[in-house]
């Protein structure tokens, strides 16, 4: 089974080279291979290719790499399917291949000029030349070869070969603990500062931002959960704390809560709009009558693009609403407190952000002490290999001992801390997004309008032609 990924690269070619060729790694080059360039002057001429038709910017070369199951195939199968690989898929590209053997799964590395030498042109990257041309050439040489492939799924379904490899296994992944200590944290949690105080005793560190992110000390990269599930989104999560981590697992609710559905047209106790929400209505009425093909008789392309946008448009009507906006100078004075809290909101985040770095070598020594607690007992077990974990776990008691606070009063200022972050962090999306909304409302208006018009136009034209049918 060959797992397969392309990276473009702006960087050296001779250092790419020197790495696809490194002889610590490929049986002192024994296990390489060229294709329309010679030994000992791959960068030279890939080079004087790009130079002969005028494109040595950009990217550079491309690096594509085969990782084969452990025991699966021998260095000389793989340096064969990469070969027969390259001469279907990169015909005239000058192009540099390494078997690596110094892991335990043996993996391919495919180097080739981003120039044709034949054509001059720059080969292209993208989606569709991977999964119609990349992986279709590489699971067929695989069959043939009697070699298992992966089932053709999604590109958004796409996992580290590192993360298959332990799926395969039936051991966890990084993921997979991720996701269960969350869920766990989120039962124990009493707010969100407390979750945030746990996840970090249990030894995550934590990125505020757009999206949280999670990433074991030690972790290259921080995981995002809550791009493939909004229970583990900051509003997910809060959600979740109050009691409704059931509902939002089985799928009976989501994890945020959005605001009730608003019905303008009710016939009972009718309410009249003025300004900016009479326009709203109007318009709301227009789009519904157009969608079910009634009215107007003739639709532009522009007001079926709106009509797409139907569900956007109540939600602008719910705020003019909600804020009692019906003139142009209602809209510019909701905006300007918007943007008067976001900046008081910005300077109270700054002043959190201080008092989070002038404590950060505290709550450090607070997370280690909470996470690396068992790898104390195992040290004073006998058990080998913890010296490192249990030297870290000293110096963080040690810190907490000449600081002078009690443990408790810490984590307990620690958790306000993150709580208030939190907090100020909800607050300055929601007076962006009203921020946004009123420059959306703004700029839409002209158009709802001109439309407007147009279709009443329509439909006093109809009305005149009834008569004389």
């Amino acid at each position: 089974m060959a797992i397969t990924k392309i990276l473009a690269r702006k960087g050296r070619l001779d250092v790419g080279i020197r790495y696809v060729l490194n002889g610590d790694k490929t049986q002192e080059q024994i296990l390489t291979a060229r294709l329309n360039c010679d030994p000992g002057h791959e960068c030279r001429q890939m080079l004087e290719t790009k130079r002969a038709v005028g494109k040595e910017g950009g990217v550079q070369y491309y690096h594509l790499i085969q990782s084969f199951q452990p025991g699966e195939v021998t260095p000389e199968l793989a340096l064969e399917i990469a070969r027969e690989f390259a001469e279907e898929h990169l015909p005239g590209y000058q192009t540099v291949i390494g078997i690596h053997v110094d892991k335990e799964h043996i993996h391919a590395h495919i180097l080739f000029n981003s120039v044709n030498a034949d054509t001059g042109e720059k080969y292209h990257s993208n989606a569709q030349s991977y999964y119609r041309q990349i992986r279709v050439i590489s699971d067929r040489l695989c069959r043939e070869r009697g070699l298992s492939v992966l089932l053709q799924g999604k590109p958004t379904q796409a996992v580290s070969y590192i993360e298959w490899l332990r799926r395969s296994r039936g051991q966890p992944t990084f993921r997979s603990m991720l996701e269960a200590d969350l869920r766990e944290t989120i039962q124990d949690a009493n707010d969100i500062g407390h979750f945030f105080l746990i996840m970090e005793h249990k030894g995550y560190e934590i990125k505020h931002g757009a999206r949280l992110g999670f990433r074991l000390r030690g972790q290259e990269r921080f995981m995002v959960p809550g791009r493939k599930n909004p229970l583990f989104t900051e509003d997910g999560i809060r959600a979740a704390i109050d009691g409704n981590l059931d509902e939002i697992a089985a799928g009976n609710r989501p994890a945020i809560i959005y605001r009730p559905r608003y019905e303008p047209y009710r016939r009972r106790q009718p309410q009249k709009y003025t300004g900016f929400m009479a326009l709203y209505v109007h318009y709301l009425y227009l789009l519904g009558k157009a969608g079910q093909r009634q009215y107007p008789p003739k639709m532009t392309p522009h007001l079926r693009r709106e009509i797409m946008k139907f569900e956007s448009y109540k939600e602008q009507f719910a705020f003019l609403r909600a804020h009692g906006i019906t003139t142009a100078e209602d809209l510019s004075a909701v905006r300007a407190r918007a943007e008067e809290t976001l900046a008081s909101l910005m300077k109270q985040r700054t002043i959190l952000n201080v008092r989070k770095k002038k404590r950060r070598a505290l709550y450090d020594a607070l997370s280690d002490a909470e996470a690396l607690a068992p790898a104390r007992d195992c040290y004073e077990s006998g058990m080998p290999g913890m010296e490192e974990q249990f030297a870290k776990y000293m110096d963080a008691v040690s810190t907490l001992e000449q600081c002078g606070i009690p443990r408790e009063q810490l984590m307990a200022e620690k958790a306000e801390l993150y709580r208030q972050l939190a907090d100020v962090n909800r607050e300055i999306r929601q007076a962006r997004k009203e921020i946004a909304m009123c420059e959306t409302i703004e700029k839409n208006r002209p158009q709802m309008e001109h439309d407007i018009q147009v279709a009443e136009r329509r439909g006093r034209q109809q009305e005149m032609e009834l008569p004389s049918r």
